[in-house]
């Protein structure tokens, strides 16, 4: 296969289905592919995960085997159980960077132990609005210096562990209404805000080594007016690769793109054009097979991108120099060796530490059963609504003779959220309740008539505190709902 048509497979970042690689992927990495993407569907169990690494690397040994993992709401390692670490809000609100290096190395030799190498993680953006429907408890929070240097704690924690990171989204997508898997987000922000509040944690990434960048799919009009982040030249090689002394950041590693089959993107150029595009604009990497995982994808990928070298709409050297950088990373990967320490408890006791809880001075601790109602939002595609969440099953376990039901929209009613409870104190889990009128209004329903009501808020907590007892557990991880049910139940915890 001649150079150009290997240089256009080393840029993709494809996904697949099933839990085995399929027979086109194998062969595709013995022409040149460089990098493979995992999903919650390609996982069913750390094991197996070992021997799907494996059999990729028998193909071609070093293969980049990436994977979105951000612990807290966003796990793939855990998706059918939740995760073990709590997300970057619960971080945050903690504010020990040496936490957040810890559960960032652990988390990273529990990914390097499988064979991924490349973690699109973490989340710098600085979540400046508070109704953001897709970042919220994926950051760190909303002071860009609390952001910045957990940003950093993670990059340096992971990558101690063998495995790259991936700070994203540049440059920001925390003060955005728009998610960008549905559409195209705008952030009407002048270029000293974006310096002084959005770029402040990409820059300490950068600072702290990470490998890699990710782009996203944003328009900042003050930047480029027309093309989003993921296609401006003024985004990617105007400012990330800019020298410092410009007043870029500086960056030299790799440059991948947010999912290019997302509808910001897709809808607007297609993920042929928009790749080609992506590329020529300074992208190294192109990241697609969330929704597209096959080997036609992969081939139309490949095509666009040596047509439009052929049609001299992207020069061959631009395509060299990014495939010239996954082999890079891809190097580092092979000779990284993973130095940390197994900490298995340090997820559960962060989530621990992460707790806000307020009591109402008439609160009696629960010592019988419970009614577990939670109210359950549309989850955004990112986190993905196959993962559980809640702290019914531990409570149940706590309490005997508790039990739980779910509301959403449709099926909410203080009336039958009463009549389910019967005599049993209630447990209200919400999740960004400020976000949904329906679930504020069902809310407080329930604690005018049982004022003695347990309000678990398992996302951003913004609205003031409510119920006998609050439990706001900045984020739905499976070890904050154990943590919260711990609380509720009354269990000592001995700190360890």
């Amino acid at each position: 296969m001649d150079t150009l048509t290997r240089d256009a497979l080393t840029v993709l970042q494809p996904g697949f289905t099933g839990t085995t690689a399929p027979d086109w992927l194998l062969r595709r990495l013995g022409e040149g592919l460089a990098s493979v993407g995992l999903f919650g569907r390609n996982i069913a169990s750390a094991e197996q995960l070992a021997v799907l690494t494996a059999q990729l690397r028998a193909e071609r040994e070093d293969v980049l085997v990436a994977i979105d993992e951000e612990g807290g709401d966003v796990t793939r390692l855990e998706v059918r159980t939740g995760s073990s670490f709590p997300g970057n809000l619960a971080l945050g609100a903690v504010d020990d960077t040496a936490l957040t290096r810890a559960v960032a190395g652990e988390l990273g030799r529990r990914l390097a132990a499988c064979g991924v190498n490349l973690n699109w993680a973490p989340s710098a953006d600085v979540n400046s609005d508070p109704d953001n429907p897709v970042i919220g408890v994926r950051s760190f929070g909303a002071d860009p210096r609390r952001v910045a240097r957990h940003t950093a704690a993670y990059v340096e924690g992971m990558q101690a562990a063998g495995v790259a990171t991936c700070a994203k989204h540049f440059p920001g997508h925390g003060d955005t209404s728009v998610d960008s898997h549905h559409d195209l987000p705008r952030v009407d922000v002048d270029l000293g805000t974006l310096e002084a509040r959005e770029l402040v944690p990409f820059r300490a990434a950068v600072a702290a080594g990470t490998k890699a960048v990710m782009s996203a799919h944003i328009l900042l009009p003050a930047l480029d007016p027309q093309l989003p982040a993921t296609l401006s030249p003024a985004a990617l090689h105007g400012l990330l690769r800019a020298p410092v002394e410009r007043g870029g950041l500086g960056f030299d590693g790799l440059i991948v793109t947010d999912g290019m089959e997302m509808r910001a993107i897709a809808d607007r150029y297609g993920i042929e054009r928009g790749s080609v595009l992506a590329v020529a604009a300074g992208a190294d990497a192109i990241c697609v097979g969330g929704g597209l995982a096959d080997e036609d994808t992969v081939l139309r990928l490949r095509d666009a991108l040596v047509l439009a070298v052929r049609e001299g709409e992207l020069s061959e050297s631009r395509l060299a120099e990014a495939a010239g950088r996954v082999r890079a990373l891809a190097s580092w990967a092979v000779a990284s060796g993973a130095g940390v320490a197994p900490d298995p408890g340090v997820g559960l006791a962060a989530a621990r530490r992460a707790l806000r809880v307020t009591a109402s001075a008439g609160h009696v601790p629960l010592d019988g059963p419970a009614y577990v109602a939670a109210f359950t939002p549309l989850a955004n595609i990112a986190v993905g609504d196959e993962t559980p969440w809640g702290v019914g099953a531990e409570l149940e376990r706590l309490l005997p003779g508790t039990s739980s039901g779910t509301y959403g929209r449709e099926t909410a009613a203080a009336d039958e959220v009463l009549r389910a409870a019967g005599g049993r104190r209630i447990v209200a889990v919400v999740r960004d309740v400020h976000r949904h009128g329906w679930m504020g209004e069902v809310l407080g329903a329930v604690l005018a008539a049982r004022p003695d009501t347990v309000v678990v808020e398992m996302g951003l907590p913004v609205a003031a505190p409510v119920g006998a007892l609050h439990v706001a557990t900045h984020g739905a991880a499976r070890v904050c709902g154990v943590a919260a049910a711990e609380v509720i139940a009354g269990v000592p915890v001995v700190s360890v």
